[in-house]
């Protein structure tokens, strides 16, 4: 079978995980490479081997050599770099969140229907191992009917700066950043229901905190401590029509003792952490029982999960699978994500 010749759009830090497990597959060739920063994008080129540089997406995108894409940009360009690339014919993975804005959403999902492609929405964590492990408890009913979860993604200082500090380009803060990550697994372990009301609040207490000395963090290449315009934390009661409700706060600083990654969920008859750990509860025989699975990894291992996820995508791309995370499913995430936004701004509970 033919090589499945990929392009990278976006040669920042996010790309280097798309690109290592693109190399990594055998079915692939690491073809385009685009990025805005002519230098960048032929330094990856050149540690990649990849023979096309561009730094014009549009350029790139007419290129018959390029079969399917990577989108590794900015949030606020997410949507145009889809749909140019799937009325091009191309199918497309694209990095979490889909886009800013729920319109821009439902045009992105049009541009799929109209096209006939696949777009892949890159929630990574539902192609995690621990993630499937839980997912085969619930379809095999073992777990019952999930009613509650709850997810934290707390960083006590952890905001990267540049473009992710920058409202007009990240359409926000941790919520759009992190907390996607975790709504979006909850959501998805849930069985995806229909949103019925959120309840949101949005902080902007803290800034970035610059000031803070003797604690390292994550900075973006453009960090730039003097503009920040995104949250510092958010928090959320999301109520669906099945009468399931999911509670989630994360945050990019906060006066927290210490970071807190935690993923739970509780079914009628049993329940599961996803992290910090894999753990499974049930009860057998009038007993309560913690199960812990023997498994390479009990919390998600950040490079196999990419792995994971572009080996599924190469799979959809050679009409193997239908993808786990469907233009669909990133619509309905940006609905819940802007009405966090929207209640916490209106200071309401807003309904669907």
């Amino acid at each position: 079978m033919k090589k499945i010749q990929i392009a990278v759009i976006g040669a920042g830090s996010i790309s280097e995980l798309h690109l290592k497990s693109y190399q990594n597959n055998p079915d692939v060739e690491l073809y385009a490479i685009c990025d805005l920063n002519e230098e960048r994008a032929k330094a990856k080129a050149d540690k990649y081997g990849i023979t096309h540089v561009y730094t014009d997406y549009k350029e790139l995108l007419a290129d018959p050599g390029v079969d399917a894409v990577s989108i590794c940009t900015w949030n606020n360009s997410h949507a145009p770099i889809s749909i140019a690339a799937l009325e091009a014919g191309k199918n497309v993975l694209t990095e979490k969140p889909l886009c800013k804005t729920v319109e821009e959403a439902l045009a992105v999902e049009k541009a799929v229907l109209r096209s006939g492609k696949t777009l892949q929405v890159g929630f990574v964590r539902r192609y995690a191992s621990n993630t499937s492990i839980v997912k085969s408890f619930l379809d095999n009913d073992e777990l019952g009917e999930i009613y509650y979860a709850k997810a934290s993604c707390i960083r006590r200082l952890g905001n990267p700066g540049g473009w992710f500090s920058d409202v007009e380009r990240s359409g926000g803060g941790p919520l759009i950043d992190v907390g996607v990550h975790v709504i979006d697994l909850c959501w998805y372990l849930m069985g995806r229901p229909k949103v019925k009301s959120i309840s949101g609040n949005i902080y902007k207490r803290l800034g970035n905190r610059a000031n803070v000395k003797n604690l390292a963090f994550y900075k973006a290449a453009d960090y730039d401590a003097s503009h920040n315009t995104v949250e510092d934390m958010a928090n959320a009661m999301i109520r669906f029509e099945n009468g399931a409700s999911l509670l989630v706060d994360v945050s990019f600083t906060l006066h927290a003792k210490e970071d807190e990654l935690t993923v739970k969920l509780y079914g009628d008859k049993g329940g599961a952490e996803l992290e910090p750990q894999l753990s499974i509860v049930t009860e057998k025989y009038d007993t309560i029982l913690n199960l812990t699975p023997q498994i390479n990894n009990l919390s998600f291992d950040f490079v196999a999960g990419f792995q994971q996820e572009i080996n599924y995508f190469i799979e959809v791309c050679q009409g193997k699978k239908e993808t786990l995370s469907p233009v669909q499913d990133g619509v309905e995430m940006m609905k819940i994500l802007c009405g966090i936004y929207e209640s916490s701004e209106k200071g309401e509970e807003i309904h669907f």
